[in-house]
């Protein structure tokens, strides 16, 4: 696994990890039955795919400031810890969002809300489906914590990365209310949705995975200093990639409908700046009135239109390339081993190149 790096295997190995935890959670919630075991399938399923990179982020922090990985079960098992809290929060997301997919297959709450209907239980399905949702975000996110915790890293080193996760935790919780807020008062300037991005996303899936990973291996303060410089501003380039892809990206590669971020009505900077620089006062009320209403697939064109004619998207697409290039800048001038150094420039591309 140390060397070289081999993503496809990382994400098996991870998978291994992931897979024998749930067991071990499975073992435990046996004697509860099958309602258990429904859950317990949902979270299984909830812990499956997706691109790992917040886990690899982990790893590469720890070897940005260790090379040498004397033990790389416990270090996988720790990386796996971003994995179900990342979980957590999709479920969660998809929730408030009233997403109906994930990943080409019904969100969580839906799930929960067919099984009800299909079982034909009394009481609202629509509620149930929620009330699982949450409890299996709430689940996950327990279960973050628990695998970091008892990742088989002695606890002296443990401690410092768990410090890390607790600050992690309440940035991507506090965002993602942030969001939810701009959401509910219908607008948002560019700044406040850069703000949003950085931490309901950029920290959480960049900065701070890479933050554990070093903290494990014992990093020093300036050794963290160089990993934000890097981290940061590639998380925010990573997810303006996620919000060009909500509204542009193609449902076969993404897993979600077309135009899913302009149906949820989210106020991202594609959409701020779309609204500053619409090309008329008609088509800045055709995309402010439009964001967060059912649209079918000729109204979902008709905003992307809109939203290319303001030149938002090339906006979007040059402070990507901007901010890339100032984390790789910043990964050159950090006190980090070499190898490390390489692998996190692949990183870098694997996050800001995507189509899904």
């Amino acid at each position: 696994m140390t060397s070289p790096f081999d993503p496809a295997a990382f994400r098996a190995s991870l998978q291994e990890v992931l897979d024998e935890f749930l067991d071990e959670q499975g073992r435990r919630l046996a004697p509860l039955g099958p309602d258990a075991e429904a859950l317990l399938a949902e979270a299984r399923q909830s812990a499956r795919g997706g691109k790992r990179l917040r886990a690899a982020f982990c790893w590469w922090g720890y070897r940005a400031v260790q090379p040498d990985v004397a033990d790389e079960r416990a270090l996988l098992r720790a990386c796996a810890s971003l994995e179900l809290l990342h979980a957590s929060a999709l479920v969660h997301d998809d929730y408030m969002d009233a997403s109906d997919t994930r990943r080409g297959r019904p969100a969580p709450h839906r799930h929960f809300a067919g099984a009800h209907r299909d079982a034909g239980w009394g009481g609202d399905a629509e509620q149930y489906g929620a009330a699982a949702a949450i409890l299996l975000g709430d689940l996950l996110l327990t279960w973050a914590d628990e695998l970091l915790r008892r990742c088989g890293l002695p606890l002296e080193q443990v401690a410092p990365a768990l410090d890390v996760l607790d600050l992690c935790r309440s940035e991507v919780v506090a965002g993602q209310f942030l969001d939810v807020s701009v959401q509910a008062r219908g607008r948002a300037d560019v700044e406040t949705a850069m703000t949003v991005l950085r931490y309901k996303s950029a920290k959480y899936s960049i900065e701070r995975p890479l933050h554990i990973g070093a903290a494990l291996a014992g990093a020093t303060p300036d050794q963290l200093e160089g990993l934000s410089g890097f981290g940061l501003p590639l998380g925010e380039a990573f997810q303006l990639r996620d919000d060009q892809l909500g509204v542009f990206g193609d449902p076969a590669e993404t897993g979600k409908p077309a135009g899913d971020d302009l149906v949820e009505g989210k106020r991202t900077v594609l959409v701020a700046l779309a609204l500053d620089g619409a090309v008329s006062p008609a088509d800045r009320e055709l995309l402010d009135g439009g964001l967060g209403t059912p649209l079918a697939r000729e109204q979902v064109d008709e905003l992307r239109r809109v939203i290319r004619d303001s030149g938002a998207d090339r906006q979007v697409e040059a402070m990507i390339d901007e901010l890339s290039r100032s984390s790789l800048s910043a990964l050159d001038g950090a006190d980090l081993a070499d190898e490390a150094r390489g692998a996190l420039r692949d990183l870098a591309a694997a996050a800001t190149r995507r189509t899904t």
